[in-house]
This record gives structure tokens, C-alpha cells and sequence, in this order.
């Protein structure tokens, strides 16, 4: 396996301009765009169908950088990132997130999913994919408010010195984060619907669903603060969960408590106002593959209860006031009247609800909202020299993130909006031919995380969504 110094070393290396041979600059004033892939005897998995879709889209597109992106970017996840084998006579599939050896729920579901719909063509691409359900049921059985793991169930994290938590072998990372959960059911439920297929779904399954919506409950937080609490030892603000580690007070009204976002920052206000949206979505498709696969209505209508009674809360008390774009959705509140305006670019974020299948893209307050979030008002919107975009508390201020970028254009009913947004991410790769977590408004050259491979199989799913949908887009 290629170790993460080698990867940075032929992948990251930053030049004023492209990565490019020396001659390669034709006569005729075009560039020939070198891959940035490993070579094939290095690539971790290889997929006959990603094959043939990196080929055919290639071919399709007249800028040939976008289609140089895009041939780096979209299997990046499967060239780098994945380590599968058979274990028990199960696939398992083990997925780091890039520069950091250790698998996540949220970022292992999301690597993943835009090859979700090659699977039919691909019989070993489908094995891969169980494996990573086979492998989150694992994760979630080891401990389900864990939110990154890794392979060697005997590894200690490096956090164990620092986190006041209940750290187990095995866990990277202990950050209560409510889409951790998420993750998994979306992963599975994708899964089931393309394929049929129910192997990966058996009690150990059902018993991960049963975890998931213990948790779910506890982090409602009706009988006091819960088992869960985390405090570090570190001056990253953004690491610290106050009050002896369970957050700030939050009013039991039936919303779900998390303690972290997905960017792995802890929240101001308990109630994370997209999470549980996701949450929602998530309960709602475990109650029907409970309900069809294990028939058992019981546990079955639990999910709905809760979906329904969270579903109820959020009517209530996720949609504010903004003296300027009307009713929209906060990003956090706390049951008592307090709210926080905001967005961040990781996902599930307020931008990327119709995304992932929790709010129409048709909902006017998601409209009023998505209009605030692109704008200055958004305390984490900036725009500069090199373009615009929703950043990260997680990376600071200035710091764009092509995430944010790829949900603006995955969202977008609006042809010129979607074409700039491509624009953006073809000027914004710093000259590497990858995505990165973010880049600063002014330089794209300074940027973060030099291998995240979320970043890029997104941008890959972008591409394949606009080439199947409004080709046209792609070669304006």
C-alpha cells in the first residue's frame, strides 16, 4: 500500500502552474494534461465500469482540463484509498479518508456513492460496496457515537492522551456527531434499492439500526444529559465541548442532540438543524428496510415515531426570522430561542439538504435560505480574487471549500449558476489536478489537505451529473 508521504509526493507537489512534463506545452498552444493517477500495479482497486465511464466522459468533454480533473478526481477514492478483502467469508472494505490512515462513517459512505450506480455493470464493484456496509455495521457494533476508526481493532488512538471520553481500542476518533449514523443507512438503503440484493442486511445489520436509534433517543436528552461526553485537552477551540463535555443546555423538545458537525467541530447550539433533518431521512428508510427485509413492524414503526416526532420538532423550532431573505433555516438552536445563522460547506450542511433527500430543493424556506447562504451574510461566504464559495470554522476564515462549491452547483436549477460553478472548480485546483478540503479566496496555490479523497469523488459525481443531465454545460 502506498504510504501517504508517497501519494503527497507524486500528487501534492505545489509549482507555479500545471503539473506538466517539460514539453509539453504543444505548438499549437494547448496543454497535454499528464494523469496524476498511481500507476495500475499501485492502484488499491480497479472497476472495469469506473474504467469505461472515465473513458466515455473523457472523449465527451472539449475542455481538456475539466476532463483531466475529472479522470484524477473521480476514481481517486479506489486508486488510494480502499483496502478490501474477505473476512469470514464477508466482504469487508476498509476506507481511509485520504491523509489520514482512519475510516469515517460519514466520508467512507460519501467516497463511495458516486460509483453506487455502476454497480449492476460491475459484479466486484457491488462486493466492494457491501464490504463497506459489512465494515460500518462493525464500526457502529465497536461503538455506535464513535465517528472515525480504524482497521486493527487492537490499534489506541493517537487522542487518547488528550480526549476525556470513553475511548476504546479501535476507535480513532470519539466525536458524537448525529450523521455518523446517518451515513450508513444511506449507504445501505442505495444499496438495496439498485441492487435487490440483502446479503449485507442480517441481524448484525438490524442490531447497528437498533444502536442507531438508541442513541438517537439518549441524545434527545428527555432523562438528563445522556452517557455521551467528550472534553480535549488542547487550545483548538474548536475541539472543546464545555460544561464538563456535554455542550451548552438544550431544551428537550424532541430534536436530536450532536455534539460535533460533520466538519468534527463542536457545535454552539446542541441542535443541528440539517443533522436532524438527515436524521429524519434516515429513520424513515431503516422503518421500510426494516419493515420489508426483516419484517418486523415493531421495531419498524419505532424508526417512524421517531422520525415523525423529530420531523414535528424541527417544524417548530428549526425556521427563524432573517430581516432581510424572511423565514429560513437556522444551522443550530437550542430549544430555547436562541439560533445560530450560518453554514458549513461539510455535509450535511443547510445548502445541501435537497442533496441528500431531506428538503426539497422546491422548499421556499430552503430557497429564502439558500439565498442567505450564498451572500455576505453568510459569516462563512467569501469571495475574493480567485472566486467564491461557503467555507469552514474547521479551516478558519478566507478558506473556500470546493465542497461548497460542488453542493452550490448539485442543488442549482439554474444553468448559468452550475456552469459557474464548474468555471470555479477548473481554476481553483492550485495546479495539482485534485480538489482539496479548501483554498484561500485570493490563491489557490494555498490550499489544504493535499489528498482528500471525499473532495474528489464529489467533484467526479458533479461532472457525471451535469454530463448525463446538461452536457452542454461542460463544454461552454
Amino acid at each position: 500500500m502506498r504510504t501517504r508521504k508517497d501519494f503527497i509526493q507524486t500528487a501534492g507537489i505545489l509549482t507555479a502552474g500545471l503539473l506538466l512534463k517539460k514539453g509539453n506545452l504543444l505548438t499549437n498552444g494547448f496543454m497535454e494534461f499528464e494523469s496524476k493517477r498511481p500507476p495500475l500495479a499501485e492502484r488499491h482497486f480497479t472497476s472495469d465500469a469506473v474504467e469505461a465511464v472515465i473513458k466515455e466522459i473523457k472523449a465527451g468533454l472539449k475542455n481538456k482540463e475539466l476532463a483531466w480533473l475529472f479522470e484524477n478526481c473521480y476514481p481517486n477514492t479506489l486508486d488510494t484509498t480502499v483496502d478490501f478483502s474477505m473476512m469470514n467469508g464477508q466482504p469487508d472494505t476498509y476506507v481511509i479518508t485520504g491523509d489520514i490512515d482512519a475510516m469515517w462513517l460519514r466520508d467512507s459512505t460519501a467516497q463511495v456513492w458516486p460509483y453506487l450506480p455502476l454497480m449492476k455493470k460491475d459484479a466486484k464493484l457491488q462486493q466492494l460496496v457491501a464490504g463497506v456496509i459489512n465494515r460500518q455495521v462493525k464500526c457502529i457494533h465497536l461503538d455506535p457515537y464513535a465517528n472515525a476508526f480504524y482497521k486493527d481493532d487492537s490499534k489506541i488512538s493517537e487522542w487518547k492522551a488528550t480526549d476525556i471520553t470513553d475511548m476504546k481500542p479501535g476507535i480513532h476518533e470519539r466525536k458524537w456527531e448525529i450523521d455518523s449514523l446517518c451515513y450508513p443507512v444511506r449507504l445501505a438503503y442505495k444499496y438495496w434499492k439498485l441492487t435487490g440484493d440483502t446479503t449485507p442486511f442480517g441481524s448484525q445489520w438490524k442490531e447497528a439500526i437498533q444502536l442507531t436509534v438508541r442513541t438517537f433517543k439518549e441524545q434527545q436528552r428527555k432523562k438528563g444529559n445522556g452517557p455521551y461526553h467528550f472534553q480535549r485537552k488542547t487550545d483548538w477551540a474548536t475541539d472543546g465541548v464545555p460544561l464538563v463535555g456535554y455542550g451548552y443546555p438544550a431544551k428537550p423538545v424532541g430534536l436530536i442532540c450532536s455534539t460535533f458537525r460533520p466538519s468534527d467541530d463542536a457545535t454552539l447550539f446542541s441542535f443541528l438543524i440539517p443533522s436532524n433533518f438527515f436524521a429524519v431521512l434516515s429513520l424513515r428508510q431503516a422503518a421500510e428496510m426494516v419493515n420489508q427485509i426483516h419484517h418486523d413492524a415493531a421495531m419498524a414503526n419505532e424508526c417512524t415515531q421517531l422520525a415523525n416526532e423529530v420531523s414535528s420538532a424541527l417544524k417548530q423550532y428549526a425556521v427563524t426570522t432573517h430581516l432581510q431573505f424572511g423565514k429560513v433555516y437556522a444551522y443550530e438552536v437550542n430549544g430555547f430561542g436562541s439560533y445560530h445563522l450560518m453554514d458549513d460547506a461539510n455535509v450535511p450542511s443547510l445548502l445541501s439538504m435537497p442533496y441528500l433527500g431531506a428538503v426539497p430543493g422546491t422548499d421556499p424556506v430552503y430557497q429564502n435560505t439558500r439565498r442567505f447562504l450564498l451572500s455576505p451574510e453568510n459569516p462563512f461566504f467569501f469571495k475574493g480574487k480567485a472566486a467564491e464559495g461557503v467555507g469552514s470554522p474547521h479551516t478558519g476564515l478566507d478558506l473556500i471549500w470546493p465542497m461548497g462549491i460542488i453542493q452550490r452547483a448539485l442543488t442549482s436549477t439554474n444553468d448559468a449558476e452550475i456552469k459557474k460553478c464548474i468555471q470555479l472548480l477548473i481554476a481553483t485546483h492550485g495546479g495539482t489536478g485534485f480538489m482539496h478540503e479548501s483554498f484561500h479566496k485570493d490563491d489557490p496555490k494555498n490550499f489544504t489537505r493535499k489528498w482528500f479523497a471525499w473532495g474528489n469523488t464529489i467533484f467526479g459525481e458533479l461532472v457525471m451529473s451535469i454530463y448525463h443531465k446538461k452536457p452542454g454545460l461542460l463544454n461552454t
